[in-house]
């Protein structure tokens, strides 16, 4: 991506922060798993991504607006060339100006000294520190430490969360951003076919996964956009299940849930199939019926309507189409047989940022991904694309990756 999307970036930030304020984004750092051994790949924190290009861990990014002026500091790990034989290169300062536009690039070792530099007028009023949350138990970020040292030496300035401003931002998504997604659909789908084009009855859900992996890391992708899903006959009616290590048996739908993610940016696509290459006639009846609560959720996408709308769309469309067939009888029982949301938004995070009650716009990266899971039939259906939503509706961006009955048993007819 090129640098002055960064810098497009920190601009309209810049336009939502207070005067006489700063703001602080922390790149994070990979937890350890034991001893002194940490989790691999490193995960970059997506606000600091998303504003720096940078993600290589124990970066900080620091902006300041006072008095109509805006300054903007990378602060990035040196390392002694001892170090360096150990553990690897860092970026040079030069290569983190090229990426993130920002001219001033300091050592992290210098942050705290710049920082009491920046502060010693007490013409700042207020830091904006990125401590997102998701849940009382999340594991604790750089950011969250950083606040506990900064409450006990600077009691006078207020800490705020800029992460709604952020959010705000990081909904609607530029050129570059979709064309990093079509990049992780793209491999994604080399993954899908690899996989279809290799099941067979017998094998564990690990070995199919494993042909997955394969794809993605034959083309130098790394990280996983989530763990991946592959679940085979009942188990597909379990919505997160990610064991993936039972043998799918003859005549199971394979339900497989996963993606690729590349620059940050997250592919998920569903997609279910039979391991023997033939639905049955009741499996095709079934998936039918997702395909056209599918397409009826394509159809009401468009600018002003909300995630819990589309919704409506979907469960209106499975109670006529569901009663139709006798497995229901009254509307309400929808939710035996669906129980999640049909659409999430996509981005630098697999659930991205921005309130489902938010009115969809143009440039909104959404899922539509209805399913239909019958425990006591062994049966469990989702499919799933990635679509950008466009002043006339949308764009399917995983259109070509095999969906239809016809399509799924033509491919796996050539295995």
């Amino acid at each position: 991506m090129e640098s002055q999307a960064y810098v497009e970036r920190r601009r309209r930030l810049f336009e939502l922060l207070p005067e006489r304020s700063f703001a602080l984004l922390f790149a994070g750092q990979a937890p350890y798993m034991s001893g002194d051994h940490p989790y691999s790949p490193f995960h970059v924190n997506r606000n600091f991504l998303y504003l720096s290009g940078i993600a290589q861990e124990h970066s900080i990014l620091l902006l300041a607006k006072l008095d109509g002026q805006e300054q903007t500091l990378l602060f990035t790990e040196h390392v002694s060339p001892t170090e360096e034989k150990w553990t690897g290169k860092r970026l040079s300062d030069d290569q983190a100006r090229s990426i993130s536009g920002i001219e001033t690039i300091q050592d992290v070792a210098q942050f705290e000294g710049t920082l009491g530099r920046l502060l010693r007028t007490g013409e700042y009023e207020e830091l904006y520190l990125d401590v997102e949350q998701d849940n009382w138990a999340q594991t604790e970020t750089p950011a969250h430490r950083f606040a506990r040292a900064f409450r006990d030496k600077y009691p006078a300035v207020p800490i705020r969360n800029p992460y709604p401003l952020i959010c705000r931002l990081r909904s609607v998504k530029d050129e570059g951003e979709i064309a990093q997604i079509r990049e992780a659909l793209r491999i994604t789908k080399d993954g899908i076919l690899r996989m279809m084009q290799h099941a067979k009855p017998g094998m564990k859900e690990y070995e199919l996964e494993a042909h997955f992996d394969y794809a993605l890391r034959s083309q130098g992708v790394r990280e996983h956009a989530f763990p991946s899903i592959i679940a085979g006959g009942e188990r597909a009616t379990v919505l997160h299940y990610v064991t993936n290590d039972q043998t799918i048996a003859e005549g199971d739908l394979v339900l497989c849930d996963l993606g690729a993610a590349v620059g940050g940016y997250s592919a998920d696509i569903t997609r279910t199939f039979p391991i023997t290459g033939k639905f049955t006639d009741r499996q095709r009846q079934l998936y039918e019926i997702v395909l056209k609560a599918m397409e009826a959720t394509f159809a009401a996408i468009r600018p002003g309507i909300t995630l819990a709308e589309l919704n409506d769309v979907t469960k209106i469309t499975y109670a006529r189409e569901l009663k139709a067939i006798g497995l229901i009888q009254e509307d309400s029982e929808v939710s035996r047989y669906y129980y999640h949301s049909v659409s999430h938004r996509l981005g630098l995070d697999t659930h991205d940022v921005g309130s489902p009650k938010w009115p969809l716009q143009p440039g909104d990266v959404i899922t539509v991904e209805p399913g239909l899971y019958v425990a006591e039939e062994g049966i469990g259906i989702r499919i799933e694309d990635d679509v950008v939503v466009t002043a006339e509706g949308y764009i399917n961006l995983s259109e070509d990756i095999p969906k239809s009955v016809d399509d799924i048993e033509r491919l796996m007819a050539n295995r």
